[in-house]
């Protein structure tokens, strides 16, 4: 006892020494950057609020550039989509030797899922389950980037989306706000650190507040309207969790939000993001967010620009609405300038916890832009990521592994098309050293496999949408002959080979931002190419490629053996390879509903009941919630994912199936491999609330272990379960729990459970 006191003793003496260096600190930084102001002109602090972007400034000529004028005037607080150290040191001079004050600039870039060593697309990343992984992608994407000059990043997007219509779905961490939350979190650690002033950290952007991923019909920039309860329960969440672990900024969103756009909403920026959760960052509007508001119908731009710095808003992106008319509101007493004082003291100290005026060029450190981007350890982490993030859907007839030997027909339009892995916002990649899948199969298969290649159909028969999904330097290099012909072609191959791999789906451009789709089968021309080589008799394995849910329901049916392989990123062929081949065991769960068609849009797995349900295990039924053409049910739920390996579980062992007050339930069971290899397995906790003051929803995920299994192993797997997990916003967005039945579930996905129920009273 005496042992544990003197411990308890010291760790609070240790956190009282920090709390007193963080206070300390604080003032510092304060007293700095108050003395700063006092020199500044209101010019001057406008220009603080102003990001514009870089443009093309040339390396050796940053000071001739349009842009240096403006930075020389003291006009500009950062720039962004300008990359390596030659460039940035070149512009950061300009700013430290040639403006009055000598205020540092910031660097921003989009760095989503890496830097030049690209990870799997974010919505991949979720699929791993893993937040040491995802942690350790942010923590090299951060080292990358800061090694080439970049200091911030407009990451990670934490928007819940249940819309697969909708292209960002591919930047997201899927449909549920606490697996959203937890790498929330995960992206921010990675991407920080523990100290911003360390040179191979960069401040993380929180992004897009609010309710971006809810866009009516699933269409890029739409309008968003929800209650503050599903506001509260189902989309806050992430965004509270990337607070809570000290994001330095947050960006705001294009959509409206209670009618309001969000770049103008005082509640959200205010009320909620600075009163609520104490948020002491600054906030930046996206790309023209402010002037976009225009088109929303709510004023002219100076209105607009008022409107937004009235609502929390500090720095304007590309826009200048800030730059340009600020003076002329204040003067009209339609802002104050307190408001643009705490604006402009919100970057100010952004750049002073960046170590941005102590070191200016803190970031242009040539020997690590030449050793520390791209390295072989970094290709070696996003390969084994990447092969974690691919799910297996199906496998009947144990297709997949493959054997390392035979003849292997590898056939589709994304077999060949190493600019494809790296997947969309994947701005600093040097697709010429991407791995496509063809490079990966033979690197892995060596002498011992024989591995032909046909194209068999172009992306898509119309060429006009091939041209629009290929962006970007992603260009699939679009076959002119006829369809027939490339079908032939391809049908010839795959007779001479003892099993077919198509790689067919979407093509990188097809999912991201401004790349919705109604239709989100896969292309028709290509299911003709699958149909016809299913038509050979031969074995079929499905390595699909896609950035969103696709709607599988004939490829489920049909195809025997489906890979979904997202977008891997730059060392994708060869992860696809490690994992065809059985190098390495699929572990990938779903963090998004797939649906029948596009019809059943939006699905997800924790909706609520109606008044009247469909019973379980009924396709239809006169009178109840349902559908005359299709099942309720999703063709993959969420959570769901296969392996090369079988786990079975036990029933659930509970502590107590009665519990009082601020008690800790025990809920457990024991996972077996009970297949042949070694394998890992996500452990998922689901509980259903079965009475409140509110309906809610019919199962939530509270928790979930990643563990690894050899053949004929079994473990026990323990969920401690507090009131804390219990608690939600109420009709009166009181965050707390209600006494009550509970059903405890746990299991491999969100459909198969085992479930044990419980009382808990206060």
């Amino acid at each position: 006892m005496k042992r544990l006191q003197r411990l308890m003793t010291g760790l609070a003496m240790i956190l009282c020494l920090q709390m007193q260096a963080q206070t300390s600190q604080d003032a510092k930084m304060n007293a700095f950057i108050t003395t700063l102001m006092k020199k500044m002109t209101l010019e001057e602090k406008l220009g603080q609020l102003n990001l514009p972007g870089a443009g093309d400034i040339t390396t050796g000529q940053a000071s001739n550039s349009d842009i240096a004028k403006k930075i020389k005037e003291g006009k500009v607080g950062g720039l962004f989509n300008i990359k390596s150290v030659a460039k940035i040191r070149d512009v950061q001079k300009v700013a430290v030797e040639n403006s009055r004050l000598k205020i540092p600039l910031i660097f921003g870039m989009d760095v989503i899922h890496g830097y030049q060593t690209v990870f799997p697309i974010p919505l991949g990343l979720s699929c791993t389950w893993d937040m040491p992984l995802i942690e350790k992608s942010a923590r090299i994407a951060a080292t990358e980037a800061s090694a080439d000059g970049i200091c911030w990043t407009f990451s990670p997007m934490v928007d819940i989306a249940r819309d697969p219509r909708w292209g960002r779905i591919a930047e997201g961490s899927g449909e549920d706000a606490y697996l959203g939350s937890q790498i929330a979190k995960a992206m921010v650690k990675g991407y920080q650190g523990d100290d911003l002033k360390k040179n191979n950290t960069i401040m993380a952007c929180v992004k897009h507040y609010a309710l971006y991923g809810a866009a009516e019909a699933g269409r890029d920039y739409n309008t968003t309207d929800m209650s503050h309860v599903r506001m509260y329960n189902e989309y806050f969440p992430p965004y509270k969790a990337a607070v809570d672990a000290g994001v330095g900024s947050v960006m705001a969103s294009f959509n409206e939000v209670d009618g309001v756009p969000a770049t103008a909403n005082k509640w959200l920026m205010t009320d909620v993001l600075r009163n609520q959760w104490k948020f002491k960052g600054f906030v930046v509007t996206d790309y023209t967010g402010i002037n976009e508001m225009i088109d929303h119908g709510i004023g002219d731009l100076q209105t607009v620009t008022a409107r937004a710095l009235n609502a929390g808003i500090d720095m304007d992106m590309v826009g200048e609405g800030m730059l340009t008319t600020l003076a002329k509101s204040l003067k009209e007493g339609k802002v104050t300038m307190q408001q643009i004082d705490m604006a402009c003291r919100r970057v100010l100290e952004a750049k002073y916890k960046l170590g941005l005026f102590e070191d200016p060029y803190r970031y242009c450190d040539e020997n690590r832009a030449a050793t520390e981007i791209f390295t072989d350890a970094n290709r070696k982490a996003a390969r084994e990521i990447a092969a974690q993030s691919f799910v297996l859907l199906k496998n009947d007839n144990k297709i997949l592994p493959l054997k390392k030997g035979g003849t292997i027909a590898l056939i589709g339009p994304l077999a060949d098309a190493k600019e494809n892995m790296p997947g969309t916002w994947s701005v600093a990649a040097d697709f010429s050293k991407s791995i496509s899948l063809l490079s990966g199969l033979k690197e892995v298969a060596g002498n011992d496999a024989k591995i032909l290649y046909a194209k068999g159909s172009n992306l898509d028969a119309d060429s006009i949408f091939e041209v629009n999904a290929g962006m970007f330097g992603k260009a699939l290099g679009r076959d002119s002959r006829p369809a027939a012909e490339i079908l032939k072609e391809a049908l010839a191959v795959a007779n001479q080979a003892d099993v077919i791999v198509a790689a067919l789906g979407e093509s990188a451009e097809m999912t991201g931002e401004s790349s919705s789709r109604t239709n989100i089968e896969i292309p028709a021309i290509q299911k003709e190419l699958l149909q016809a080589l299913l038509k050979t008799g031969k074995p079929v394995v499905l390595v699909l490629f896609t950035g969103r849910p696709l709607a599988l329901k004939w490829e489920q049916e049909n195809v025997p053996s489906i890979l979904n392989v997202w977008f891997g990123g730059s060392e994708a062929g060869s992860a696809i390879a490690d994992v065809l081949f059985g190098d390495v065991n699929p572990s990938g769960k779903l963090s998004t509903t797939f649906p029948q068609n596009v019809g059943q849009v939006p699905i997800f797995y924790n909706h609520k009941n109606t008044g009247r349900p469909l019973q379980e295990g009924k396709w239809f039924s006169k009178f109840r919630s349902n559908y005359l053409d299709v099942s309720n049910d999703p063709v993959y739920p969420f959570g769901f994912g296969l392996s090369y390996t079988n786990f079975t579980y036990s029933d659930i062992k509970l502590s107590s199936a009665s519990l009082k007050g601020a008690q800790t339930l025990k809920a457990s069971v024991t996972v077996t491999n009970s297949g042949s290899r070694d394998g890992k397995e996500v452990v998922q906790l689901y509980i259903r609330d079965l009475v409140g003051s509110i309906t809610r929803p019919v199962k939530e995920l509270k928790g979930f272990q990643k563990i690894e299994l050899k053949a004929g192993e079994s473990r026990t797997v323990t969920f401690n379960i507090t009131p804390e997990d219990l608690k939600f916003y109420n009709y009166d967005l009181k965050y707390d729990w209600e006494s009550g039945d509970f059903t405890i579930m746990i299991g491999g996905n969100s459909r198969d459970v085992k479930s044990a129920d419980i009382k808990w009273v206060k």
